[in-house]
């Protein structure tokens, strides 16, 4: 079998830009259309609409926004779309696609992916002692939202059953492409190396222009942002793919870029765990193979675990963060006696109200480099800086107060302050809390109008075995010339991304045989030295030698990461930036 199938990537998340599907459709030539909408934030969202609307729940753009303008082409051009835009309710999703259908009078077979909500498991899972994959917490008293991180193959079954459209709730980001591929190429369950990489060719586009010049660490060299293209792969049937994007418009697609989103959010390249495959990552290999073309090979798999990840929603009580801009000499220092003096007058104000003391507290002062480079900060005469505020208290009326008590500090305390836009809002704190669950207990099914069929998929298998340790290799300097100080981003590329409260940094060296001496200096104990002021746990570091490459998982890194932290970065993004400021001795001649 010799043909391709084309994949394009048109969303990473519920938010991005409705540029893509237009793009993709008009000027990517694909097959499939593929969307990825859910972060874990995004389910709790949908769940509370959801509970004032019975027919909400889903993400509404992907429909009014998105759909409404590229379904005519789409029938046309006979592209299938997978979305996991459903949410909470992707039935409801379904009928307000069919309905759009029918307005512009089109036929189109749509089908539903279900299952995925575990909620009705919940009482009997506290009676089986559930504990948080992180932190090893027993379940909160109250969910909002338990859903199990589906596969691909209820998306393979949708398909084979001639579906035109499928929405499913979640799954896990990589599944609606895995899927088609599986569904188009004949792609068995126990196929794991052709499934690892057509997982990793999900990976690529799942986070949208982050696979064509979006956040690349050489970003002066991205042309034309404005314009910038939506990724597609061209993907065989052996799984091998090219990575690309549609013709004419803006982005970058070469090795670096694709190296960055490789490593984005994995953990640990050799097993790294999904519902369908265990991939291993570490010996894959990327070719230029032309102008916005990487051929990318190599991924293995192994069998996957036995469980699916779950992840559940529930309030912790509420937050609220504040904002004001301060200017002048001294800003920062201004900024920061600004931050104290509004939490020591609301705490004060509390206990006149009988009111506890705030569950937790951050002052930030943004632009003065102190909240993510910390000791490494090099601006302190900064002129004008932003304050941060955010708090978490149990009671909505504390932060109410709080909220009152930030205007005046305009006229209260520090000169050149302004920037007050409003009353800050508190609003629930909703947490998440990640569990294991024997695949066993879930039953997916696809529903395509009466049709309900359930969906066979692979249980009992073995935990996942530990990879063997890896074979350590002397560093050996490429020169013997004089050695000078740089900045690791003289030498690297990086990028970084969350995984809850951990910190994934993707370290590539710029030349392969630069790694040996990058990777003598980049050692664990160094890295957790310089990011100890933002990690609170350890620090690993997973060998990527296929791409010349390292990846560092930091633990407890992000003030509990997601919506528990109160970090102006809840998500880690920046921890790559500042990696990369990380001073290295490398020979003089690299930089020639």
């Amino acid at each position: 079998m010799s043909r391709t199938v084309r994949i394009g990537g048109a969303s990473g998340f519920w938010g991005d830009s409705s540029v893509g599907a237009p793009q993709l459709v008009a000027h990517g030539e694909i097959d499939y259309l593929v969307f990825d909408y859910l972060a874990e934030l995004t389910m709790s969202i949908l769940a509370a609409a959801r509970s004032k609307d019975p027919e909400l729940g889903y993400a509404t753009d992907f429909v009014t926004v998105t759909m409404k303008a590229v379904l005519r082409d789409v029938v046309a051009k006979r592209i299938r779309v997978i979305s996991n835009a459903g949410g909470v309710n992707p039935q409801a999703c379904a009928r307000a696609i069919a309905a759009l259908a029918a307005e512009q009078g089109l036929a189109v077979k749509i089908a539903v992916v279900e299952g995925d909500d575990v909620m009705p498991l919940v009482p009997q899972l506290r009676g089986q002692g559930v504990s948080e994959l992180q932190s090893g917490a027993p379940l909160p008293d109250r969910l909002l939202t338990a859903n199990a991180y589906l596969g691909a193959l209820p998306v393979k079954q949708a398909l084979d059953q001639g579906a035109q459209i499928v929405i499913t709730g979640r799954c896990v980001d990589s599944a609606v492409t895995l899927g088609a591929l599986m569904h188009e190429f004949g792609w068995s369950a126990d196929d794991h190396d052709r499934l690892a990489q057509g997982s990793l060719a999900g990976h690529i586009i799942e986070c949208g222009c982050q696979a064509t010049g979006g956040l690349h660490t050489d970003w002066e060299a991205v042309p034309d942002w404005a314009h910038i293209g939506y990724p597609v792969i061209e993907c065989s049937a052996d799984g091998s793919f090219v990575a690309t994007k549609p013709p004419g418009t803006g982005g970058l697609v070469n090795t670096a870029v694709i190296s960055e989103q490789m490593l984005y959010e994995i953990g640990d390249p050799r097993r790294y765990l999904l519902p369908d495959v265990t991939c291993d990552f570490s010996q894959v290999t990327l070719e230029q193979l032309g102008e916005h073309r990487v051929g990318v090979r190599g991924a293995r798999g192994l069998p996957p675990g036995p469980a699916y990840k779950v992840s559940a929603t529930y309030v912790d009580g509420f937050r609220c963060s504040a904002q004001l801009t301060i200017v002048g000499m001294d800003a920062a220092r201004k900024a920061q006696r600004t931050g104290e003096a509004i939490l020591e007058r609301t705490r004060e104000l509390f206990a006149t109200h009988g009111l506890a003391d705030y569950s937790r507290t951050l002052v930030e002062v943004l632009g003065s480099e102190q909240g993510n480079f910390g000791p490494h900060a090099r601006t302190s005469d900064t002129r004008e800086a932003v304050l941060r505020v955010a708090v978490m208290h149990p009671q909505k009326a504390a932060l109410e107060l709080f909220a009152r008590e930030v205007a005046p500090a305009g006229t209260s305390w520090s000169p050149g302050t302004t920037g007050a836009d409003g009353r800050p809002r508190p609003a629930p704190a909703i947490k998440q809390y990640a569990f294991l669950l024997d695949k066993g207990a879930v039953a997916p099914r696809v529903v395509a109008g009466d049709q309900v069929s359930p969906v066979a998929v692979p249980t009992g298998q073995a935990a996942v075995p530990a990879p063997p340790p890896p074979e350590q290799t002397p560093a050996t300097t490429s020169s013997a010339g004089p050695l000078i100080e740089v900045p690791l981003i003289r030498v690297a590329w990086g990028r970084s991304g969350d995984k809850g409260d951990s910190s994934n940094i993707g370290i590539i060296a710029r030349r392969a045989e630069w790694l040996p001496l990058l990777r003598e200096q980049l050692t664990e104990a160094r890295v957790a030295t310089w990011l100890a002021h933002l990690v609170q746990g350890s620090v690993t570091r997973f060998d990527v030698p296929g791409i010349h490459a390292m990846n560092f998982l930091c633990t407890r890194a992000l003030d509990g990461g997601g919506m528990a932290s109160l970090r102006n970065d809840p998500l880690g993004k920046g921890m790559a930036q500042i990696l990369l400021s990380l001073p290295v001795r490398v020979p003089q001649d690299w930089l020639a």
